[in-house]
């Protein structure tokens, strides 16, 4: 759906860098580096970004009247 507003695991704030990383990555960055680059180092935290699977335009379309 969309990204946490915090690390599900440790409670680093994360939801603020999920523009800029899927930015990025998207211009064909190295996810890694990127990760590196926002300061996410926790294996917790990079999984947020690597599992995230952006639906919240699909969902809208079956919203109800």
């Amino acid at each position: 759906m969309i990204i946490p507003i915090r690390c599900f695991s440790c409670g680093k704030p994360i939801g603020h860098l999920w523009e800029e990383y899927k930015e990025r990555v998207a211009k064909g960055e190295n996810a890694k580096e990127v990760m590196d680059a926002l300061g996410l180092k926790r294996y917790c935290c990079r999984a947020q970004f690597i599992g995230h699977v952006d639906l919240i335009e699909e969902v809208g379309r079956f919203k109800k009247n």
